[in-house]
């Protein structure tokens, strides 16, 4: 059975562990990927990640792009929400089934 953890700044993490979640604080861009390559070489099959650090990794989350596993959810951290998980999800979506199901012809920015 695969793990699941959970990267980020510790602020926007720590709560993640009483939900049995493995928490990986990061401070720096060097930690992070070490953490990450450390993940996703290891038993984790999700690792949840903050907006914030995600950009930061950019380069490193996209050696994983194209394996099954782990698959790598951004999430927004205490700073606020990027959008970027948002966008993420959807274009995940369009791609599985098609079509944009999700949003439909919703320019950005519109609510329903």
């Amino acid at each position: 059975m695969s793990n699941i953890a959970v990267m980020g700044d510790y602020d926007s993490i720590y709560g993640f562990a009483t939900l049995g979640l493995d928490t990986f604080p990061v401070s720096t861009k060097e930690e992070g990927s070490q953490i990450l390559k450390h993940l996703a070489d290891g038993e984790y099959g999700i690792i949840y990640m903050t907006e914030a650090l995600a950009e930061i990794l950019k380069e490193d989350r996209e050696r994983y792009s194209s394996r099954i596993t782990p698959a790598i959810i951004l999430i927004p951290g205490i700073s606020g929400n990027t959008g970027e998980g948002v966008k993420k999800v959807k274009a995940s979506v369009e791609q599985a089934v098609g079509s944009d199901i999700l949003f439909g012809d919703m320019k950005e920015g519109e609510t329903q």
